[in-house]
């Protein structure tokens, strides 16, 4: 009984600190330069968890992570769809590799 009375105020003292920004901010009318900031944080959080890992694709050569990365960058910024985007990353550094 112990130990779910701690889960439980551990999962209380989680949520709360969630569940209030997603009340506030629908009341609150941004700048448009603070909307314009809000938007760009999935991509550069994405970007935070994707870089590293296209630097050890093979921690011994960096440059063809980044070239594969170079790649989708390029793919993407075509209009090509997500699954294709990664399909020539992936191709690409394979290509490398060889």
């Amino acid at each position: 009984m112990n130990h779910f009375l701690i889960i439980l105020g551990m999962s209380l003292v989680t949520m709360f600190p969630r569940m209030i920004p997603a009340f506030v901010v629908e009341k609150i009318q941004f700048r448009p330069w603070v909307n314009r900031w809000l938007n760009a944080i999935p991509y550069a959080a994405l970007g935070a968890l994707i870089f590293p890992g296209i630097m050890t694709v093979i921690p011994e050569q960096p440059i063809i992570g980044l070239i594969g990365g170079v790649v989708a960058i390029i793919l993407a910024s075509l209009g090509l769809n997500v699954v294709l985007v990664v399909i020539g990353a992936i191709f690409t550094v394979f290509l490398w590799t060889l």
